[in-house]
């Protein structure tokens, strides 16, 4: 029985080219079939005649195909319950990849490689003695052999010991291969951003925040921490006053212009704060502050993002650093980055050039005393990738300053 499957947006992809498994003859006991008409999704797929699920149907005739162009693409299998996965045998189509990821899952968002490489020649890759246990098998493929094709797989068969499962195991969460354009997962990232810049995953609690962080910037205050010496408080509050001219903080406009550039309170003491914690009242004020948030860094982090290749991941690191180093500091660690790793868009490998991009932004982070706490990127983001969620796909477990979250 063949199982339909659907498509769940495009995709991008990273690799490293290092073998983890051995190709040597498999035990007996352990080429039982555990993928065969198995649910199975993809990245993207060309069309109807190459869903995900023409891999998993064992007709070699068929095969899945991605959407063209550079970037991550995957093939995912959900075997229902928690398996040994000791064998995979893959059949590449004449569009395969160089470099890819064997990869299982407990749960379809953290992922642990069983075998790498980067140098794939296409045809049959028969890998064996894998020694990988999880309810999700995944072919992560990262650079192409040909420069205008996506991937091709006609056959993704994955063999373990036993055809029982092991345990039983809960289906995974989330929106899969979809960008921050997708609203739930644009609501994870804003709650990312509030962990990191207000303490806490409820964002929208943070409309009133306001104080002086010490941080040479003046007052922080809002969702994502508008300064008073960074152009964004003052750009909040002249949309507000444009919106609804006759306001609390309006007053505090040409105040609010002098002090652009600086760390003074000059004009706003003593009655800033107050007004600013009284306009939150107002709907109108809740709505600029969303707005001019994603004017001025959600939207511009995102398309950047999308034209360096980058799935859900990287789309959040550079929203990200938009937010505290600007749109003009994103730009400038992009740019260092790239001097390390080629971007997806490039035909570089995701994985490494968002390692590349961590680093540079550590470094970024660590030329201001305020920002010299890099946790928000070494046990958020980078656990991330290490974990291969390049969706951000749920559950998500991470910490900053010392503090647990979770999501899904």
């Amino acid at each position: 029985m063949r199982i339909r499957t659907i498509a769940l947006g495009a995709g991008i992809t990273v690799m490293l080219g290092v073998p983890l498994a051995i190709s040597v003859a498999a035990s007996a006991n352990s080429d039982v079939l555990l993928s065969r008409g198995r649910p199975t999704t993809a990245s993207s797929e060309r069309g109807g005649t190459w869903q995900a699920g023409e891999a998993t149907d064992s007709d070699p005739s068929s095969r899945w195909e991605s959407a063209a162009g550079p970037g991550t693409q995957w093939v995912r299998i959900d075997l229902g319950a928690v398996r040994d996965v000791d064998r995979v045998l893959l059949r590449w189509g004449g569009a395969y990849a160089t470099a890819y990821r064997v990869q299982t899952s407990m749960d379809g968002a953290n992922w642990t490689d069983v075998y790498a490489t980067g140098a794939g020649n296409g045809g049959a890759d028969n890998l064996k003695r894998l020694g990988g246990s999880g309810r999700y098998v995944r072919v992560l493929a990262t650079v192409r052999a040909k420069g205008s094709a996506g991937y091709s797989l006609s056959e993704i068969k994955t063999y373990g010991p036993s055809a029982a499962p092991l345990r039983a195991a809960a289906p995974a969460a989330g929106s899969l291969a979809a960008g921050l354009d997708d609203g739930r997962k644009k609501e994870a990232a804003l709650e990312l951003v509030s962990s990191a810049e207000n303490s806490t995953l409820t964002w929208r609690n943070e409309y009133g925040y306001i104080e002086d962080l010490g941080d040479g910037r003046g007052y922080t205050a809002g969702i994502v921490g508008f300064c008073s010496g960074t152009s964004d408080m003052l750009e909040v509050v002249t949309e507000y006053t444009r919106r609804k001219p006759i306001n609390v903080l309006a007053p505090y406009l040409p105040a609010l212009k002098t002090v652009d550039g600086s760390d003074s309170h000059a004009g706003l003491d003593p009655g800033f704060v107050a007004a600013w914690k009284a306009a939150v009242r107002d709907p109108v004020f809740q709505k600029v502050q969303e707005d001019e948030r994603d004017r001025m860094y959600f939207q511009p982090a995102l398309r950047l993002a999308r034209a360096d290749g980058l799935r859900a991941l990287g789309q959040f690191a550079y929203f990200d650093a938009a937010v505290m180093h600007g749109v003009s500091g994103l730009n400038g660690i992009r740019r260092h980055a790239l001097t390390a790793a080629k971007s997806p868009a490039q035909g570089g490998d995701e994985i490494a050039y968002l390692d590349a991009f961590l680093d540079a932004r550590v470094s970024e982070m660590r030329t201001e005393e305020a920002h010299s706490d890099t946790t928000r990127v070494d046990t958020a983001q980078r656990q991330f990738l290490r974990r291969s969620n390049l969706d951000l796909t749920g559950p998500l477990t991470w910490q900053v300053y010392g503090d647990r979250y979770r999501i899904g």
